[in-house]
């Protein structure tokens, strides 16, 4: 039997036990031929919102081209068979493994890998896609017998800078997916940059992919938020900085220099290239505690295949997950608010908001949206306020709080009664 046949009785088998779709661990890459990834996707869509999974209801979710037409369609059930639905499961997974093998083994001796990262990767093909393997809980109970004795750290993530967010999420944690959302000019690159530079400073790795913005445009705002130089008289520092810039310059250039920022401004990325690129940095620095930023996520370059800007959006959040998880460190993503947010008379994020997919809510462990009073009111008393609001918290307390913004530097900082913020990187 052929595998497109296999493919097919799979599928029919689905149409007829719906149950199967969600429960038996089947997933969208182990399908070959892109129409069958199209039909499978489609009876997933509607798994998940609890809808019937029948020959009408599929096609009612794309064009009928898209999935092969509704003959096709309708021609699966001939070949469901719900008694060989596992025998039929392990082929296509047997051949997505040798076809996940070979990928690696090209990707080994391309980067030169280590042996032992190569045995790592040929056994989390195994280990990532087993459905009925199962990790018994009295493992993780006998390690922990001693907890309630031993003195913790203060704090086990990695700090965001911002001692009100610190309280909240006990820092960025590790394989968390978090989501920074706003509109334009609400200061998502400066915070970006905020917490890379703080990450940096205290001894971690920050890896930045910054898809909009080039690598010197980016460098410079860091530079001026290390400073705190006016980015406007950056221009021309020559021209415009008084003395006692120019002569904390050098000194503010090293201790940039010393956070050990890298920067990819590649645009039109994909995930698996971040994770390529990624990887390869985490592995010459492996003595460091990786975190990883993305600016910003609806300019991500989906894989081929995706139809819609919905599903792509989807698969690329899907993806920022896996990316957290198979790295162990935490995922920093900047997003984009939708339009709905200026139609409002309150100009308040909120989580409808998110802009393209209810999924990056779903699958984003902590959601933060960033607002400013002046950016909408000029005579607003609220000057260089920024509100942050956690708005999910899968793993803690949501809540917000204001801080300090500059928004001619890019700081972040306390906020002061004096409406005056201190924010430096002294970490000598």
């Amino acid at each position: 039997m052929t595998n497109e046949l296999v493919e097919k009785s799979l599928l029919g088998t689905m149409m007829e036990e719906n149950y199967l779709v969600l429960d038996s661990g089947i997933q969208i890459a182990f399908f070959e031929t892109q129409l069958h990834k199209n039909i499978f996707l489609s009876m997933k869509d509607l798994a998940v919102q609890g809808r019937s999974i029948d020959f009408i209801t599929l096609l009612t979710t794309r064009e009928p081209a898209e999935l092969g037409g509704a003959n096709y369609v309708s021609d699966l059930r001939r070949f469901a068979n719900p008694a060989r639905f596992d025998e039929y499961l392990d082929i296509v997974i047997d051949k997505w493994k040798k076809l996940e093998t070979a990928k690696i083994l090209q990707q080994a001796i391309m980067e030169q890998w280590p042996i032992a990262d190569i045995h790592k990767a040929l056994d989390e093909i195994d280990s990532d896609h087993t459905s009925d393997e199962l990790r018994l809980l009295d493992d993780y109970l006998v390690s922990q017998y001693e907890r309630p004795f031993i003195e913790a750290p203060d704090m086990t993530g990695i700090s965001t800078g911002l001692q009100s967010m610190d309280y909240l999420l006990n820092g960025f944690q590790d394989s968390e997916f978090i989501v920074i959302a706003a509109r334009p000019s609400m200061g998502k690159t400066d915070t970006l940059n905020h917490f890379a530079l703080t990450a940096g400073l205290e001894g971690h790795l920050p890896i930045v992919f910054s898809l909009e913005m080039s690598h010197k445009t980016l460098s410079d705002r860091l530079i001026a938020s290390t400073g705190g130089y006016s980015r406007l008289k950056m221009r021309n520092p020559y021209k415009y900085f008084p003395e006692p810039q120019k002569n904390s310059w050098m000194t503010s250039l090293e201790l940039l220099q010393s956070a050990t920022i890298r920067i990819d401004d590649r645009s039109g990325i994909k995930v698996s290239q971040m994770k390529a690129a990624a990887r390869k940095v985490i592995k010459a620095q492996s003595d460091k505690r990786p975190i990883i930023f993305v600016d910003y996520l609806q300019i991500i370059r989906p894989e081929e295949g995706t139809l819609n800007q919905n599903q792509a959006i989807g698969q690329i959040s899907a993806d920022l997950k896996a990316m957290a998880k198979e790295f162990n460190c935490p995922v920093v993503v900047l997003s984009q608010l939708s339009r709905a947010v200026e139609q409002r008379q309150d100009k308040q994020p909120m989580m409808s908001d998110l802009r393209d997919s209810g999924n990056i809510e779903q699958d984003a462990d902590v959601v933060c949206f960033l607002y400013r009073d002046d950016y909408y009111d000029r005579d607003s008393e609220l000057t260089n306020h920024l509100e942050i609001t956690v708005a999910k918290h899968r793993n803690g307390p949501v809540g917000g709080f204001t801080v300090y913004y500059d928004k001619d530097t890019g700081r972040l900082g306390k906020l002061h009664d004096s409406n005056r913020g201190e924010c430096t990187y002294d970490h000598s």
